[in-house]
């Protein structure tokens, strides 16, 4: 038996192999690119304003540009290009020929029925004798027969005569399907024969060798580089290295813009001249601004040798004052750089969370609320609104006014009085005013209507048990009217329950988002967030770390728009100190959003001891009569209910009667905690 390769000389085969490799990339691409996102960002609501900002075109643009890198063209290119080459696959799969190998049947070569017995066989045989014999016949030229032909012919009818009528011919057709017994066989490459034939084998070499040697590594080194080239919070390591060495336990809330100036990705936006194009024109307008800049910001800006990142600080401080830079490019280089310092302060929060200092944590809070609004450190909240400027707030808040107001306290003023301070010459119209307040009265201000620790099934809280801080809050926007007072009921831990594995489990509750930001300076949209934590005010330590809430369980506005008022609750759950007394923190709560939004208050942990939990457990065991006692029955009259059996003990099991064991769902500890909300 002999082996011979055949290639695809015909193209029959080479387009399925080629479409099967090129699906095998494509499809699974095309999937990774239209799968729905989870981001936050896609499918929360936003709030309603038709204001745009100065330049408001270089932020759309700066928009549109995150959005191609984030949707990475270079997938789209690939998918784009595989569905090509796979339509022209199959073009050519649909318009070439095919050549199918015939099964050797002697039947059909004799063109007998198979029916036929042997001696129908021998006289149709002897008739194509007669016919086909090559002394009986001559070939004809107008069929293109030849003398070998009509030989092959006559030894095809011989053979297909001796397969059906001769025994030992006949067991060779039997086994190998052929009358001489086993035939070679050909294995068909699906290549085209022009790759291997003489004098492209080089050229062959060298394809496998670019795919194998140098394309292959490359793309397997890139993955795994670009893998672990990023922290968990997606920015590079090298950035998240210098941003440490920039950390202080005393560093302000200026001081941590100027530490996120040291991020490598900025050397990615401004990439060779870029760095220096337009720099000393960038300083003279920053340095101009002395309000904003505060005088170690000055100091290290002067001192500072790369000029990549003496730009990137420049641009950062330009955006917080809003400064117009007078030139588009740098303008719109401004708007660039805020998105990409807001990603570098979640590696400035990680970092400050190890540490642990109270100070730092909260300055990479402010942080964020000062990039998403546009605001420098220490300027007014109200600059968050439509339309205000340094002028307007000073009409606000008066020339020699110490304290900024806030959004809630400039909304709290009477109408009248609000609108006389705000509109006028030099000041806001009325439609710009009117735009302002629409968008006060839509921002998410959550307000804590009550605080309190528990262990869910538990009386009390004993040393090292899994504590719940539950948050009972509000969204109340501000200016809102007509505020309904809160249910004392939806102020107690009633969310459903149910028993899984013999553990009380929250039912699952539809998450409402709250709208978008309003941040119409930032080149990117953010979903807000709440954290929340523990503080030990007295070390100035962090107690317990941030929870991040992002969806609540109620609506936060109507079908037609209005505050709905309802009570959200927050929960977050650590473990109680080990040692028994009255532990008091300080509990923040920081939207990452907005300025002037922070919750601050006291509230105070108490631990007993697990002997009182006994205690109290065995009271709540005699405390509800028996059903067949006088004391129970006198209980069943007043209610119209039963009591219920209370569970045998181990040491009653002799008795007659066997009581029925309800189980009581555990009760809110009772030592919720009065807490108190600082203005």
């Amino acid at each position: 038996m002999s082996t011979d390769y055949n290639y695809d000389e015909q193209g029959q085969f080479f387009p399925f192999f080629i479409l099967t490799l090129t699906g095998l990339v494509t499809l699974p691409l095309t999937y990774n690119l239209l799968k729905p996102s989870k981001e936050l960002e896609n499918t929360a609501p936003r709030i309603q304003s038709d204001y745009k900002p100065e330049h408001g075109d270089l932020i759309e643009a700066q928009k549109r540009k995150r959005l191609r890198k984030e949707r990475r063209i270079k997938r789209i290119v690939t998918v784009i290009a595989g569905y090509a080459i796979m339509a022209w696959m199959a073009y050519l799969i649909v318009v070439t020929a095919r050549t199918v190998p015939k099964i050797w049947d002697p039947y059909e070569i004799l063109g007998i029925s198979r029916s036929a017995d042997e001696k129908a066989i021998s006289r149709h045989y002897k008739r194509l004798s007669l016919i086909y014999h090559p002394d009986k016949i001559r070939p004809d030229p107008s069929k293109n027969e030849t003398i070998e032909t009509l030989n092959e012919r006559f030894v095809e009818l011989t053979k297909a005569y001796k397969a059906l009528t001769d025994e030992e011919v006949r067991n060779n057709y039997i086994q190998y399907g052929h009358p001489d017994g086993k035939q070679s066989f050909s294995i068909g490459i699906a290549l085209p024969k022009l790759i291997v034939s003489e004098g492209n084998g080089k050229y062959v070499l060298l394809v496998y060798g670019a795919l194998l040697g140098v394309l292959l590594p490359y793309i397997v080194g890139k993955w795994w580089y670009g893998s672990q080239r990023y922290t968990k919070e997606k920015v590079l390591v090298a950035s998240a290295g210098n941003i440490f060495r920039e950390y202080k336990e005393d560093i302000t809330d200026g001081g941590i813009i100027n530490a996120l100036s040291a991020g490598v990705e900025f050397k990615d936006m401004l990439k060779g001249s870029h760095a220096e194009a337009g720099l000393a024109k960038l300083e003279k307008k920053v340095l101009a601004e002395g309000s904003i800049l505060a005088p170690e910001t000055r100091k290290a800006l002067s001192q500072m040798d790369d000029s990549t990142r003496r730009k990137a600080l420049a641009l950062l401080w330009a955006y917080l004052g809003r400064i117009d830079l007078g030139d588009a490019t740098l303008n719109g280089e401004k708007y660039e750089a805020a998105p990409i310092a807001l990603s570098l302060n979640e590696a400035f929060t990680a970092i400050s969370l190890a540490f642990g200092n109270l100070h730092p944590i909260l300055g990479s809070f402010r942080a964020s609320q000062h990039l998403i609004q546009a605001v420098a450190p220490g300027s007014s909240p109200l600059l968050q609104l439509p339309y205000f400027n340094n002028e307007v707030i000073k009409a606000i808040e008066g020339a020699d006014a110490k304290d900024h107001y806030t959004v809630q306290k400039f909304m709290s003023l009477p109408e009248d009085k609000r609108r006389s301070l705000t509109v006028g010459a030099g000041l806001l119209s009325e439609k710009q005013y009117s735009t302002a307040v629409s968008v006060a009265k839509q921002l998410p201000v959550l307000e804590v209507s009550r605080a309190f620790f528990k262990v869910m099934g538990e009386k009390v809280i004993t040393p090292s048990s899994l504590v719940q801080l539950v948050v009972k809050a509000r969204f109340i926007p501000p200016g809102s009217t007509n505020i309904p007072e809160v249910n004392p009921a939806e102020l107690e831990d009633n969310r459903p329950t149910k028993t899984v594995n013999g553990q009380q489990v929250e039912n699952k509750i539809e998450t409402i988002q709250p709208p978008l930001a309003h941040a119409p300076y930032l080149a990117r949209d953010h979903s807000p967030r709440w954290h929340i934590f523990l503080a030990d005010a007295k070390q100035g330590k962090m107690a317990v770390p941030p929870f991040t809430f992002t969806t609540f369980d109620k609506p936060l506005f109507d079908e037609a728009g209005k505050p709905t008022f309802n009570v959200q609750t927050l929960k977050m759950q650590f473990q109680a100190p080990p040692q028994v007394g009255d532990f008091t923190f300080v509990m923040h709560m920081m939207c990452d959003s907005y300025l002037g939004l922070d919750t601050k208050l006291d509230i105070t942990l108490h631990v007993d001891d697990p002997a009182k939990a006994a205690a109290l457990e065995e009271e709540d065991d005699i405390s509800e009569p028996d059903e067949d006692s006088i004391a129970g029955q006198m209980q069943a009259l007043k209610t119209g209910q039963p009591p219920k059996k209370k569970a045998r003990k181990p040491s009653d099991e002799s008795s007659e009667e066997e009581s029925d064991t309800d189980g009581d769902a555990g009760d809110t500890s009772d030592t919720n905690t009065e807490t108190d909300v600082d203005d």
